[in-house]
């Protein structure tokens, strides 16, 4: 597959949202191809990150279903560890809650401004794989990975945009938005939360996008880019002022003799407590999604992930007014997984499945970290 300007080709992703079609999708997956390609646009790449994001399937239960298949944990390292980086990024977001959205280890250098630019916003940055994908994040809310960094590199490296701003833009758009994950991976690019920046130049781009672009402002050494002017193409900026749109929904019914599992955007495992007589509902706080924003496309897609779960019923409001709904707000009966979203539910907690439940806390890097995953393996 090659992605051209001119021609305007795009794949067309397919992301289902019925449990079957999810759960198919963890037996195709081919970790040994994963860690050849991964890197490449049309690379064998498992397309499984809105429902990990989501929490409908686990790191665990993937993991678990590749071994299954007779491979051996040193067959498969990268594939681990490519799940592992978002338990790293979980628990960086466990230990520094709302702080994940601020420079973690450093001042991200060079910053000329907090805003977003323009022609990013508009896929007009000249750089014709990004713009392509842009588009692409538009119309099906999926970036590749390593297209992900290249944008990011573009906008803070390039641009010298302070991180945060294109991060919560890229975030509203992605089936797969992961606060901690694209939080930490843009503050990794933009070396506040890494020791040095990433860089990419156009021959970068061709070789792992099959574009075929020559005469860019990219095309130019690695040794040149830190002292290069920033492109007129990305030099007008803007402040974006994105909402949510959250559905109507009616006070939830509940049988107040009955316990409550309470779910929420990333937790819509259809099998958390599978066969309990309890209530469900899906939790849609909109103080939540005032801060964290995010598309109507992302918003359809949770809701039909949802429609996976017996019984559920939406609630858009706060966890306060649903706990209301129990007499002496008794959150004796409210049962949530632990997740930093969930951080102000009270009640019953259950834990989330982890691969490696034991290298929990905050590690300085991903490396200190997967040295202790390591162990477990062996």
């Amino acid at each position: 597959m090659h992605f051209r300007h001119e021609e305007h080709e795009k794949k067309e992703i397919d992301f289902p949202t019925n449990i079957d079609a999810i759960l198919e999708k963890i037996l195709k997956v081919n970790p040994i191809k994963y860690a050849k390609t991964r890197n490449h646009i049309d690379g064998d790449v498992t397309y499984l990150s809105p429902y990990i994001s989501r929490g409908v399937i686990s790191t665990k239960q993937v993991l678990e279903a590749v071994l299954a298949q007779g491979y051996k944990h040193y067959q498969i390292e990268k594939f681990i560890q490519e799940l592992a980086w978002r338990e790293f990024f979980q628990r960086v977001w466990q230990a520094k809650g709302n702080d994940i959205w601020s420079d973690l280890k450093q001042d991200q250098p060079d910053v000329l401004h907090h805003k977003m630019i323009v022609n990013l916003h508009v896929s007009k940055t000249r750089i014709n794989a990004i713009d392509e994908h842009v588009k692409i994040l538009y119309e099906q809310g999926y970036m590749h990975n390593h297209m992900r960094m290249y944008t990011a590199s573009l906008a803070c490296n390039i641009a010298k945009a302070h991180w945060l701003q294109p991060s919560k833009w890229m975030y509203y758009h992605l089936l797969d938005g992961d606060i901690a994950s694209n939080s930490c991976s843009w503050q990794w690019v933009a070396s506040s939360f890494s020791s040095k920046k990433y860089y990419f130049n156009q021959e970068n781009v061709n070789r792992f996008t099959g574009s075929n672009q020559h005469k860019s402002y990219m095309n130019i050494p690695y040794e040149e880019i830190p002292y290069m002017e920033i492109p007129e193409s990305l030099q007008e900026t803007i402040d974006l002022d994105l909402k949510t749109n959250l559905p109507n929904s009616e006070r939830p019914i509940l049988d107040t003799n009955k316990s409550t599992l309470v779910y929420n955007s990333y937790n819509l495992d259809n099998q958390w407590r599978k066969g309990e007589e309890v209530n469900r509902v899906l939790l849609l706080e909109p103080s939540h999604f005032e801060k964290y924003p995010i598309s109507d496309k992302v918003m359809e897609f949770i809701i039909n992930l949802s429609k996976n779960i017996d019984g559920i019923q939406i609630f858009v409001g706060e966890f306060w007014e649903l706990k209301k709904l129990y007499e002496g707000n008794n959150v004796a009966k409210i049962i949530f997984k632990e997740h930093p979203l969930a951080n102000q539910y009270q009640g019953i907690k259950d834990e989330r499945d982890w691969m490696f439940p034991s290298v929990n806390g905050y590690h300085n890097s991903f490396f200190a970290y997967w040295k202790k995953c390591e162990r477990f393996l062996m």
